[in-house]
């Protein structure tokens, strides 16, 4: 490990909310950290957990907020696992629970969906869990379709508070059908692997920033990354101990973070 840490940073992976946003406004000093990898050459993709959004939606709400960028520099969880299940089962078919990014980034591998006989069930973030769907959900999964879960984030974020998120549905479908998910998202390690492949970058000259201990630290020290962890989001000082791993680096903010960013 020692030896690795002394390797220059060729290749950035980060998180996006909690990192470079916060309430659809940019953390000081993001735009400037995008600015200066783009700048300097350096490949990198902004990561989320989150699979409601594509690509294109995301650009244009980093843009509004100040941080321009390109779809291509944008890491779904949605992508991620249309990406494992086109490896898994080429052109397969899925019945979804999810929007438009997890739709259309299916619909892009070459998947169709139906709700006959699927090979898997694809259960991803959604504003308005139908009851109906997920019924159907059971049913399927009941008759053979395989459990595949984006992202296992018990809650998600609003101005009102928590909102129930993919982790709790699945909770409730595996509580109805004992099948547990496959969750390619974050804290997975499979989705720090596919991030990589996309920018063609190496585990050891690679760092992911992130919020959050239990989602982004720990994917990345799973991957064989550096990991940096900001305060601005969801792990307050004090909290850092309390894991029983650590992140490489603690930073306050991605402000403290851009002069790391060096010419290729």
């Amino acid at each position: 490990m020692g030896a690795a840490m002394t390797k220059p940073i060729e290749t950035w992976l980060t998180d996006m909310d909690g990192v470079l946003v916060h309430e659809e406004k940019a953390i000081p000093g993001a735009a400037d950290f995008i600015s200066r990898l783009t700048s300097t050459g350096r490949k990198f993709l902004v990561l989320t957990n989150n699979s409601i959004f594509t690509p294109r939606d995301l650009c244009a709400r980093l843009r509004a907020a100040g941080i321009d960028l390109p779809e291509s520099a944008i890491w779904t969880s949605a992508l991620a696992t249309a990406k494992f299940l086109s490896e898994q089962r080429p052109e397969g078919t899925a019945y979804v629970i999810g929007e438009a990014g997890m739709t259309t980034a299916l619909h892009n591998v070459g998947y169709i969906m139906t709700s006959r006989e699927p090979d898997y069930v694809v259960l991803g973030e959604t504003r308005t869990y139908s009851f109906e769907a997920i019924t159907r959900a059971i049913q399927l999964i009941e008759n053979g379709a395989r459990f595949i879960a984006t992202n296992p984030d018990a809650t998600g974020p609003s101005p009102g508070g928590s909102l129930p998120a993919t982790g709790s549905v699945a909770a409730l479908i595996t509580k109805a059908t004992g099948v547990e998910p496959y969750f390619v998202g974050k804290p997975n390690p499979l989705m720090m692997r596919s991030a990589l492949n996309q920018i063609e970058g190496h585990s050891e000259t690679t760092v992911m920033i992130g919020d959050r201990m239990d989602t982004d630290v720990l994917s990345g020290l799973e991957a064989g990354l550096r990991t940096f962890l900001v305060l601005t989001g969801s792990t307050a000082p004090g909290q850092v101990e309390r894991f029983p791993f650590r992140p490489t680096q603690v930073f306050d903010s991605i402000a403290d973070i851009v002069p790391l960013v060096t010419c290729g």
